[in-house]
């Protein structure tokens, strides 16, 4: 009888999430949502300082953590979102309001380059540019990284942004 030995690859796919949240142990939930990606998802490649922020486009919410993550993964864009949706509910994630308070979020930035646009996914999120707190946080890990839709570094996204909204390194 003869046996052949099949080697099967699993395609890793680049992909940029940012962890945020203002409720709680702020710190304590983003380092346990690195741990769940870590375990549920894929390696994590690099991780951005984390940055103290005001609330952006809501009043009266306390201020945010925020970390931009590169992490390795087989999962396609749907699981992906699958998996973090887990991973918002395990750690205890309420969706009442958006842009509410919250323990964690978890957003898709980018992956692989590809741009994907349906009812429930968007890639690249579609605020980055609009967003200080994303971008200051990902120019620490990636900022010659090629926006796939606007076709500029998030370097020269970061030195556009209007957003005056405070995003300062955090210091406990």
């Amino acid at each position: 009888m003869l046996k052949s030995k099949h080697l099967i690859l699993f395609c890793m796919n680049n992909v940029y999430v940012q962890l945020g949240g203002n409720l709680g142990n702020r710190k304590g939930f983003l380092e346990k949502a690195c741990e769940l990606i870590s375990e549920h998802i894929g390696t994590v490649v690099k991780k951005s300082m984390i940055y103290e922020s005001t609330p952006w486009g809501v009043d009266n919410q306390g201020y945010f953590l925020n970390q931009v993550l590169l992490i390795k993964t087989r999962f396609n864009p749907f699981k992906l979102l699958e998996k973090i949706l887990e991973i918002e509910k395990i750690m205890g994630r309420i969706r009442l309001e958006k842009w509410g308070e919250r323990i964690i979020d978890i957003d898709v930035l980018f992956y692989d380059g590809i741009i994907l646009e349906t009812e429930t996914l968007c890639i690249p999120h579609s605020h980055i540019s609009k967003r200080r707190f994303v971008l200051k946080p990902m120019n620490d890990i990636a900022s010659e990284y090629l926006h796939p839709k606007l076709n500029q570094t998030i370097a020269e996204l970061l030195e556009k942004c209007l957003d005056d909204e405070k995003v300062e390194v955090y210091e406990e």
